[in-house]
This record gives structure tokens, C-alpha cells and sequence, in this order.
């Protein structure tokens, strides 16, 4: 197309809106056209139609549990490299407090609040703030670190409650709402904020790369945003309940991009009563250990039922009949697909409960009931050492359970911050020997460390995932 051509249509264009525009001024050519007229009544009419229209069943939900919606505002100390300004300006070397943000909701009007464990683990000091800003310390109830949850207390009356739903019968595509403070530093802000979108997907296993610590199983999947600072906030249904605990994203980048996951409203209850109850979550058992699923096995693999591997001795399973090799593809009403639905399955049962199961062996379905009980090492006796470490003895069914090689040992159940830096120790680690001595049990352990109390060198060997590491010490 020719410059002249173009124009030739451009000044065709000017004099078709100045001939629109004849004798009006830009400021008048608006301002003096006539308004409709449109009648007081029906005027009345469309403005209470487009009220109405703004109230939604989503607008109805938020506003019914908003209010009981927090902030969790954390500080924990870190250690930190040293630097010359330490020194110089007499601030503690290796040491920075770090600030946390997350999200939670009330649930008992006395001050109870729900929220995710890594929101607060690892806290010195808690603060929750309420929608009004108003500001309260926090203390821990309890975590359980298995299912992510926490339940905090605030010495306040009178809160509102967000009421509290099911999980179990949830739809794919219906609406649901993701509520929290997401980048609430940034924001600057205590009031939550809200975020749409609709249930993706139910019971899905989440094994790697989300925003919070190890594997999430029968998870609650919604592509309503939820971004760093929106977990331990809830998943409201359209009906104004909570079904879920957002928790966790995938994502490769840090940011939401519409893969978002809570955990079951149903399963947080469970858990947020032992914790209010015993302070600790009773963890439900029977005696199995299953083959795990590979995440690059076929499809087919992923919905083979769970592979019974191993039977603890004398324990509920052995007692039930059942074998190693048997193929568990139902318990109660779960479908057992794989192996995530067999440890998800564990999350939700009850102990003293019975559980019954639908097994496969030698290609014929088997209906058996087995008791549930308590892990093994929660009534097993603890002994101190030193005030800052806890032991149990290994028994069989602990060594079956956890997979340890060591047939004897004291296995550290407790340890204190100061000692698991110095000498390496985690929880899970079994002591198997101190310097030249085989440890047997627990009150050994505890008598041969408190008996190196000269200041001589000692050497402890630990077993840890299979393998044999060693840390030496003095205790002065």
C-alpha cells in the first residue's frame, strides 16, 4: 500500500468524524447529548437487580468465613555465616532472626487456631493477628509434621469460628475458594484476601517440588491461586464450609500457576482433636510394610493394588493372616490403588479401630479384619540422657517397621537443637555403639554417654537410612 494511499483513507476518516462532530467542541460534543430518560420506577428496579446480582453464593462464603481467618506471623533463629560487623557492632556471631508469614483459622471461639506445621516450625516466638489487626502471642498446642498440621492457642474469647465441613464428597469442577494473607509482607496488610477457582482433582499424591516439606498424599486439588503465605488458610466450599487446609503448590518457579493442594478438612479435624487432646497425634498401625510405587513406573504399576513386603512379629497384621505378598486393594470404603493410597489410608484411620481390608491372594479376593493400633515406639519407655536427648530401645517390631539393618540399639526419638548441631543427631537415628561397646537398649546408651562424663573423646556409631556414620564428642 502507497504513503499516498494511506492518506487518501486517513483524511477520508477525519472528515467522516468532523462531519459527526459538526459544530461541537470536544468538551460539549458529550456533555450536551441529550441523557435517556428512563422512568423513576424502573430506574428503582435495575439498581436492585444489579445489587442483587453482585451478592453471589462465592461473595456469601467469603463473607461467612473471612472473619475467622488469620495471620501467622513466626520468628525463628538461624544460624548465619560471621562477618567483622559481628564483632564490631557486639552482635551475636552466627546468629539472624528470620521472620515467617502464613495463614490460619479459628476454630473454637476460645482461641483455637488451625494452621500447617511448617508454617511454624522451627519458631521461636508466634504471633497471630486477627482481621482487625488486632495482634495476639501465640503458643504451640502440638504439630504433627506427618500430615503438615499445627493447632496454636490465643488467650481470647469470643472469636468467630469458621464452620467447619466434609471432604468426603467433594466434586471435580465445583466452585471452592482458597482464603489467606499470600505476600503478606508486602502487602502490609492483616484483612485475607480471597482467591477462586473450582476442585481439580481429589485424592491426589503429591511427591516432590511443593511449597512445604516431604510427600502429601490424598490431597484436595484446586487451581484457585495459592501463593507463599496462603498456607494453613482454608478451601471453602460454595456452601460457606471449610473442606480444606491449603498447604502446598507445585510449581517450578515459586509462583502459583493453578496447581494448589489442601488437605482434607476431615483428616485436619482428626488430627487438630489429638493434638488439643494428648498434645501428640496417635499414629494408626497394623504391621505392614508395602512396596513403594515408583514415580516413573507404568500406569499399570500405579493402580496394582499395594504389595504387602514385609509383617512386623506379633503385630495386629501377623495376628489378622495376613502374608507377605498379599495384595491390599480396599480399605473400608478407599479404593488402595497403589501405595500412596495405602499410606494415605494410614493417615485416616483410628486407633482401636478395626479396619477391614480386601486382599489379594493367589488371584482370589479376601475380605480380613485387623485391628488398629498405636506405633510401637509411642508406648515404648523413654529415658533421658543429659536432659537434651530421648531414647527407646530398639525392638523387633521398631526395627521391621523403620527398615533398620541393627538387630539391637537405643534409637533417638528427642534430641535438642544445641546437641543435634554439635554432634549431627536427628530423630530416627539408632545408636548402635559408643566407642568400643555395643549398645543394646536405651538405658545402656544412656549409662555409657552419661558415663563419659571425664572429658575424654568419645565416639558414637549411628545407623541412619541403611548406614553406618560416626561423630565424635567430649562431655564436659
Amino acid at each position: 500500500m502507497s504513503r499516498r494511499s494511506v492518506w487518501r483513507r486517513g483524511h477520508t476518516l477525519l472528515f467522516v468524524l468532523l462531519a459527526a462532530c459538526d459544530g461541537a467542541t470536544p468538551e460539549s460534543s458529550i456533555a450536551q447529548r441529550p441523557a435517556a430518560r428512563v422512568a423513576p420506577g424502573a430506574a428503582d428496579s435495575l439498581t436492585a437487580n444489579v445489587a442483587a446480582s453482585r451478592r453471589t453464593a462465592i461473595t456469601t462464603a467469603v463473607a461467612r468465613v473471612s472473619p475467622a481467618v488469620v495471620t501467622v506471623q513466626t520468628e525463628r533463629v538461624e544460624r548465619a555465616a560471621a562477618t567483622p560487623y559481628d564483632f564490631f557492632f557486639g552482635t551475636r556471631s552466627g546468629e539472624q532472626v528470620a521472620a515467617g508469614i502464613g495463614s490460619g483459622f479459628i476454630v473454637q471461639a476460645s482461641g483455637v487456631i488451625v494452621t500447617n506445621a511448617h508454617v511454624v516450625s522451627g519458631a521461636s516466638k508466634i504471633n497471630v493477628a486477627l482481621r482487625d489487626g488486632t495482634t495476639y502471642p501465640a503458643t504451640l498446642v502440638g504439630a504433627d509434621e506427618l500430615n503438615d498440621l499445627a493447632v496454636l492457642r490465643i488467650d481470647a474469647t469470643n472469636l468467630p469460628v469458621a464452620p467447619l465441613g466434609t471432604s468426603r464428597d467433594l466434586l471435580i469442577g465445583e466452585w471452592v475458594v482458597a482464603i489467606g494473607n499470600p505476600y503478606g509482607f508486602l502487602l502490609g496488610n492483616s484483612e485475607p484476601s480471597v482467591t477462586v477457582g473450582v476442585v481439580s482433582g481429589v485424592g491426589r499424591n503429591l511427591t516432590g517440588r511443593g511449597d512445604g516439606p516431604g510427600v502429601y498424599v490424598d490431597m484436595i486439588q484446586t487451581d484457585a491461586s495459592i501463593n507463599p503465605g496462603n498456607s494453613g488458610g482454608p478451601l471453602v466450599s460454595a456452601s460457606g464450609e471449610v473442606v480444606g487446609v491449603n498447604s502446598s503448590i507445585y510449581s517450578p518457579s515459586g509462583g502459583s500457576i493453578g496447581l494448589g493442594f489442601a488437605i482434607p478438612i476431615d483428616r485436619a479435624r482428626r488430627v487438630a482433636e489429638d493434638l488439643l487432646a494428648h498434645g501428640s497425634v496417635r499414629r494408626p498401625w497394623i504391621g505392614v510394610k508395602v512396596e513403594q510405587t515408583q514415580a516413573t513406573a507404568a500406569r499399570g504399576t500405579l493402580n496394582a493394588g499395594a504389595t504387602i513386603e514385609r509383617i512386623v512379629p506379633g503385630s495386629p497384621a501377623e495376628a489378622a493372616g495376613l502374608r507377605t505378598g498379599d495384595i491390599i486393594t480396599r480399605s473400608r470404603d478407599r479404593v488402595v490403588r497403589n501405595a500412596y493410597d495405602w499410606e494415605a489410608e494410614l493417615l485416616d484411620l483410628r486407633v482401636g479401630e478395626n479396619a477391614t481390608l480386601m486382599v489379594r491372594r493367589d488371584n482370589r479376593e479376601r475380605r480380613i479384619t485387623v485391628a488398629v493400633k498405636d506405633l510401637p515406639d509411642a508406648s515404648a519407655e523413654r529415658v533421658a540422657v543429659l536432659r537434651e536427648l530421648q531414647l527407646i530401645s530398639l525392638t523387633p517390631a521398631i526395627r521391621v517397621e523403620r527398615g533398620i539393618r541393627s538387630a539391637q540399639g537405643a534409637v533417638v526419638v528427642q534430641v535438642s537443637d544445641r546437641v543435634e548441631q554439635a554432634l549431627g543427631l536427628r530423630p530416627g537415628d539408632v545408636i548402635v555403639q559408643i566407642n568400643r561397646t555395643p549398645v543394646a537398649d536405651a538405658p545402656q546408651a544412656a549409662r555409657l554417654i552419661e558415663g563419659a562424663g571425664g572429658g575424654g573423646p568419645v565416639r558414637m556409631f549411628v545407623e541412619r537410612a541403611g548406614m553406618i556414620y560416626s561423630t565424635d564428642f567430649r562431655i564436659r
